[in-house]
């Protein structure tokens, strides 16, 4: 493939996507993530902002220790210490190491949120990529608020900071302000306008506030970007990213009129959404383009007919080519430890043997319950039993009465610190009371934000899977799960599930607690 056919795939899940509100992910969720996004074959994976905190310093540290092919980028302010920092956590990567330094570069950010002078900017930013060349040759510009940014300013910058020693320069929507021809305009004004744009990369960063990160994206690939930064699902601040899914297989689909190639293996995009969203508890919207549960469902009998008689009549794309398969059922409660181990793994889930071992026994306990297994479920199986936080509030058993004619009461044990306690409260409703008892048990006195349920799969044997948004005293948005085949004990896991979050941010930051 021709370098300037290639399009450089940059994921900043692990960064921008997961300042989605309640999308916080731990070490070791973020090392999962970055396993998997290797799977993927991004170019790119912005793991941080290693100055934000020592969780994300440790983070980006660890995942640039643990990524052997894609470069690792850290974020970094134009200033030397966040610089320093980030070349702190990066240099494990080596050459693969890549700073990703920025400043705002639009009227309304210098005036108000920097209250800088356009030479300050520009010094400002020239200083920072200088220093930072000076660590690696990978650098990476942007120029926050690109698309709001008078043209003629926004040149002379990308010419300095090429000059400097940039090597990829970023003009973001940061608002997702822009349309598709005006983003298209901008990046050909620069590549007229700055006379050393050749000797750096063009990227582009869009923001979903007006739903055209992707359009915006690919508008640019036209223009002659050659890197677009992107997010599994989409995630991310406010309306999210461009997501990573969609502009990879609209440039695959689209060769007639988009001849640029990824070097992204497609088969993985379906088993990285799915992890992503066990992870974070953020779920797909069923509709949502490629990974959506109704991407390829077809109800009309229309496009029924026409499916069966020909795919391609209603069907654009295979759903093997985004890691689909035909086959939904993979396991029941005869299968063993091999089969179950190999569907793990396509489904993109490396676990250690101890982690198998407790997968397995759940498995094979929903096994007894349920008729049929299928992929959601196993993804399930592992968001509740493998990638839960330390449990400081265990639930050791509870029990439900509830009806027209009683006051519905909820008797809960928990495990705390490990010393039993016992409740019983009445309540509203069944989830109500078991809210209460736990509140009561735990002391807790979080704001509950939001609940929902859903079913995994369908059939009445279904798992019911609970979503749970607390807030912790500190204002952050916490994020809980549960599965379980009653979906009031759901409830109760995923109430859980936050709360031993909040507990475990808590011991992590205030240790003598």
């Amino acid at each position: 493939m021709a370098q300037a056919d290639r399009i450089i795939i940059f994921d900043t899940t692990l960064r921008d996507g997961e300042q989605s509100p309640g999308a916080s992910m731990n070490i070791e969720e973020k090392i999962r993530i970055a396993q998997q996004l290797e799977r993927l074959n991004v170019d790119v994976m912005e793991a941080g902002f290693p100055i934000a905190s020592d969780g994300d310093f440790e983070a980006v540290k660890k995942v640039a220790q643990t990524v052997k092919t894609a470069q690792v980028a850290g974020l970094s302010r134009s200033n030397n210490m966040d610089i320093d920092r980030a070349w702190d956590a990066l240099k494990y990567a080596g050459e693969r190491g890549r700073i990703h330094t920025f400043i705002a570069t639009s009227d309304i950010h210098m005036q108000y949120k920097l209250k800088m002078s356009e030479q300050q900017v520009l010094d400002t930013a020239v200083a920072a990529v200088k220093r930072a060349a000076g660590y690696t040759p990978n650098v990476e510009f942007s120029a926050e608020d690109a698309v709001r940014t008078r043209l003629p300013f926004l040149a002379k910058v990308i010419k300095a900071v090429i000059e400097a020693g940039a090597t990829t320069v970023n003009i973001p929507d940061t608002v997702g302000y822009t349309i598709p021809s005006e983003y298209s305009e901008i990046i050909h004004y620069l590549k007229e306008h700055v006379s050393n744009i050749d000797k750096a990369i063009i990227s582009v960063h869009c923001h979903n506030d007006l739903g055209l990160a992707v359009a915006n994206s690919l508008a640019a690939v036209q223009a002659g970007a050659r890197q677009v930064e992107c997010t599994i699902n989409g995630i991310g601040e406010r309306a999210g990213n461009c997501s990573l899914e969609e502009v990879v297989m609209t440039l695959k689909t689209r060769q007639d009129i988009l001849p640029f190639e990824t070097d992204v293996i497609t088969e993985h995009i379906t088993p990285t959404s799915k992890l992503l969203s066990n992870i974070t508890g953020i779920l797909v919207q069923p509709n949502k383009a490629i990974v959506g549960a109704n991407a390829f469902a077809h109800e009309a009998g229309i496009h029924q007919h026409g499916v069966l008689m020909e795919k391609t009549t209603y069907e654009i794309m295979t759903p093997e080519s985004v890691g689909l398969t035909q086959n939904k059922l993979v396991l029941g409660k005869h299968s063993g430890r091999h089969a179950f181990i190999d569907r793990l793994k396509q489904l993109g889930h490396d676990l250690t043997r101890e982690e198998i071992e407790k997968a397995f026994v759940r498995f094979k306990t929903l096994a007894d319950m349920k008729k049929e297994i299928f992929d959601e479920d196993l993804d399930a199986i592992i968001a509740d039993e493998v990638l839960r936080v330390p449990e400081t509030f265990v639930l050791q058993q509870m029990n439900v009465s509830s009806g027209s004619f009683a006051a519905p009461t909820a008797t809960v044990e928990l495990v705390i610190n490990g010393k039993p306690k016992k409740t019983a409260v009445m309540g509203d409703g069944p989830v109500d009371a078991t809210f209460k008892a736990i509140k009561k048990l735990t002391k807790s006195n979080a704001p509950l934000l939001s609940f929902s349920v859903g079913a995994i799969t369908g059939g009445t044997d279904a798992q019911g899977e609970c979503t749970v948004r607390l807030q912790s005293e500190d204002g952050r948005e916490v994020l809980g799960q549960g599965a379980h085949p009653d979906i009031i004990v759901a409830s109760a896991k995923a109430y859980l599930n936050a709360l031993n979050k909040i507990a475990g941010h808590t011991k992590r930051t205030h240790p003598a607690l």
